[in-house]
């Protein structure tokens, strides 16, 4: 689903014009951004919980070529599904 569709029908459902809701669904993923670059954790009601984490350097190997190298420590953004969530897609 893309973000045009996914405003459209936030729009179709809240009755609010697709221009509107084309706003808040940016300004949402904004502010939700900002949070994590501030290493805060983002706790969504009835959806999940998006936290950045810290991934230390390690060592990994090319198949192809069998190389060798390590990688940089980097921040990676992990999501948990709410129990609600999880409970309704299956």
């Amino acid at each position: 689903m893309t973000t045009k569709v996914l405003s459209n029908l936030i729009a179709a459902r809240i009755g609010m014009t697709k221009s509107q809701s084309e706003t808040l669904l940016s300004s949402a993923v904004e502010v939700i951004v900002e949070a994590l670059n501030e290493d805060k954790t983002v706790v969504i009601q009835n959806f999940g919980t998006l936290r950045v984490k810290e991934r230390e350097s390690r060592e990994v190997m090319n198949p192809k070529t069998g190389e060798k190298r390590v990688t940089d420590p980097k921040r990676v953004i992990t999501f948990a599904a709410n129990q609600n969530l999880k409970q309704q897609v299956r």
